[in-house]
């Protein structure tokens, strides 16, 4: 099987089992995951599960005895569970490598080392970034005095547009330089043109900052509270950015109908598009979705960023941290280096699907920021059944500890003489499970405290 048609297994297969599952065909022919609020995908997920533990149960609570060929059969089904749990375990491993943020390695060990990771300590947290913070509010606050006085008092005309567009540029340059960042670009210039996108990979909000501190580009984002969701839709609108709720699939449909709208406007600004969909720790790059790879007629640049970790991890964990606390780390830090690559523009060779024009540019961007391509689908990461459902995960571990041991203990009839001797075995094997057995859902592990580094 090739990448492609692995890449469009993952897709369809899983959607449509679900939907067999329930009976409902057309859901099953569809296999469209986004269409559903999250609220609806999780209750497929219990249902197809409770059903399928209700069968493991009732499978393997008779009591008859197989024969010895049918004995080495259910032997075997025995143990698949265990295999796809195990299996289970291994995808989840892989999936939540793609949001997990490694320790600093740490150098102030040594007595003569020591003194200096203090002075470095005292000069970013006592000095810089009281600067740092002092000068990004100062200069935002006067970019706002001369911003809404514009906004209000000019009547909409190309010029007024232009000015906007210039003061929302400045925003950028100074969040740049409260992180001391060191950027460098390499490749030509974006030229603006009618049916061209820019999409990108993604670590975390200042990605948007690195590329529009160079030239000014209207981005689809997820919308925010408060005071970033103020500079979204106060300013950011200016540039005709385009906000939407990841849960809500009304407000994606209606975004996908408006960024067609948009890359073919000849007066708009440059659309920049982050595919995956969720911030990624710059290491993997994750599923690629496929609304800007299936506009007809349209020309896709990628933009490859990868960030130096010398100083600071630029990665943006929203499970871990507020957006606040992150810019305060990034304003104590020494600098932000990072590297910004405009590839080659790309368009959809004939016979080509959007699915495999897609994997195709994410190839081409993984290559250039040496990141590892996984298959996986970024928005995983905010359905979790275990929050909302902790019942089927215990379900699970006991109807599985009971089917293992009814299927092993019953064949030797130990039950017969040592009746109490099950229900103990049971019971451990139970508790063993609850330690070892990974659950139905997926959350991203709790990191280890890191030791105090520069």
């Amino acid at each position: 099987m090739s990448k492609i048609e692995k890449r469009k297994s993952l897709d369809t297969t899983l959607p449509t089992l679900v939907a067999k599952k329930r009976g409902d065909t057309s859901r099953a022919c569809s296999g469209d995951l986004g269409e559903r609020s999250a609220e609806t995908i999780e209750d497929i997920y219990v249902e197809a599960e409770t059903r399928r533990l209700h069968k493991i149960k009732s499978t393997f609570s008779s009591g008859s005895v197989p024969s010895q060929s049918s004995q080495a059969l259910r032997d075997l089904l025995n143990i698949s569970n265990l295999l796809a749990d195990g299996a289970s375990a291994i995808v989840d491993d892989s999936f939540l490598r793609c949001f997990a943020r490694h320790p600093d390695e740490p150098w102030n060990f040594t007595p003569y080392l020591w003194p200096v990771w203090v002075i470095g300590v005292f000069v970013r947290h006592f000095i810089l970034f009281p600067l740092r913070l002092v000068s990004l509010v100062l200069f935002i606050l006067l970019t706002l005095m001369v911003f809404f006085p514009l906004s209000f008092l000019m009547k909409p005309s190309p010029l007024k547009s232009k000015l906007e567009r210039k003061l929302v540029q400045v925003l950028p340059k100074l969040f740049l330089m409260s992180w001391s960042a060191v950027v460098r670009y390499h490749g030509p210039m974006p030229v603006p043109a009618p049916g061209r996108v820019w999409v990108s990979n993604h670590t975390s909000m200042i990605d948007y900052a690195l590329i529009c501190s160079l030239t000014p580009f209207a981005a689809i984002m997820q919308l925010h509270s408060g005071w970033i969701a103020f500079l979204q839709t106060r300013l950011l609108t200016s540039l005709g950015c385009l906000w939407f709720n990841r849960t809500e699939a009304k407000d994606r449909s209606l975004v996908v109908r408006r960024m067609k709208e948009h890359v073919f406007n000849p007066d708009a600004v440059p659309l920049l598009i982050f595919p995956e969909g969720t911030c990624v720790n710059n290491e993997y790059t994750v599923l690629f979705k496929r609304g800007a790879f299936d506009i007809p007629n349209t020309t896709v640049c990628p933009v490859a960023i990868k960030y130096n970790k010398i100083f600071v991890d630029a990665f943006h964990n929203s499970k871990k941290e507020s957006f606040s606390t992150y810019l305060l780390k990034l304003m104590s830090s020494w600098a932000v280096v990072a590297d910004v690559w405009f590839l080659e523009p790309q368009q959809r060779l004939e016979g080509e699907s959007a699915d495999e024009f897609a994997a195709r540019v994410q190839k081409m961007i993984a290559d250039k920021a040496k990141l590892r391509v996984v298959p996986w689908d970024g928005y995983l990461k905010y359905y979790n059944l275990g929050t909302k459902n902790p019942g089927l995960i215990e379900k699970r571990r006991k109807v599985s500890a009971s089917c293992h041991m009814d299927g092993y203990l019953k064949y030797y009839n130990l039950g017969t003489k040592n009746p109490g001797l099950i229900e103990k075995r049971r019971k451990v094997f139970a508790d063993v499970l609850k330690t070892h057995l990974p659950g139905a859902h997926q959350t991203i592990p709790e990191e280890e405290e890191p030791k105090k580094v520069i």
